[in-house]
């Protein structure tokens, strides 16, 4: 019968703590980075620019139908070649950012769309300028209907900072591998693993749910 022994697990501790913090920092700011990219798109896509709209879309569709592996092995392995050249770290972020970005995009767009026509030309009626209208009569009652499907979507793109690892970046699989390679202990580590995943996507949707009670406060009538 197999003994299991979490003590190598508890001695490493320190380790997975910053393995975790740097799966939160990845997480963020391919947030962050996937957020602009998001309501960027949508700008360009609510523009007159055709070419706008065909870069927007071709970016989607190349995104959203081709591996995240792929995705951050070419801006790591293939981009250097034409003399761009990223840390594990930027590239594990812009990876984020760019595949997050895409569905961002969607969903976003989707929002939008369930706004009124009638509400736009209200706002340039008023002398509002169409930026104006974008930000503060489309753009914000459109985050607040969507805000529950953007956030199961930065609550994924969390869980996918584990692929980052196959690029050598600091989080807490890469750091988990480094533990078993050391201690054979593979069930214990990765059951503790998963526990910290889980800890984290349930704080995650906890800040969310504050963030989203403060930002959309106002009442829909």
């Amino acid at each position: 019968m197999v003994q299991l022994d979490f003590g190598v697990v508890l001695e490493r501790w320190p380790q997975l703590a910053w393995g975790t913090l740097g799966t939160i920092w990845l997480a963020l700011a391919g947030m962050g980075l996937a957020l602009a990219i998001g309501i960027g798109g949508v700008a360009v896509l609510r523009s007159h620019s055709r070419i706008g709209h065909i870069i927007v879309r071709t970016f989607v569709e190349v995104i959203r139908n081709t591996p995240f592996l792929v995705q951050i092995f070419f801006i790591f392995f293939a981009l250097p070649l034409a003399g761009i050249r990223l840390n594990p770290t930027a590239t594990a972020i812009v990876a984020l950012g760019l595949n997050g970005g895409a569905y961002a995009i969607e969903i976003i767009r989707g929002g939008v769309e369930a706004i009124p026509q009638g509400q736009t030309e209200a706002g340039l009626a008023l002398g509002l300028r169409r930026s104006e209208v974008f930000r503060f009569i489309i753009l914000r009652p459109a985050m607040r209907s969507i805000y529950p499907s953007l956030v199961s979507q930065f609550i994924m793109l969390t869980l996918t900072t584990s692929i980052a690892t196959s690029i050598s970046a600091f989080e807490l699989t890469s750091v988990a591998q480094r533990i078993d390679g050391d201690t054979f202990r593979t069930f214990e580590v990765y059951f503790t693993v998963t526990a910290i995943y889980l800890g984290v996507s349930w704080l995650m949707m906890l800040m969310f749910a504050a963030i989203g009670r403060r930002a959309f406060a106002w009442p829909t009538r």
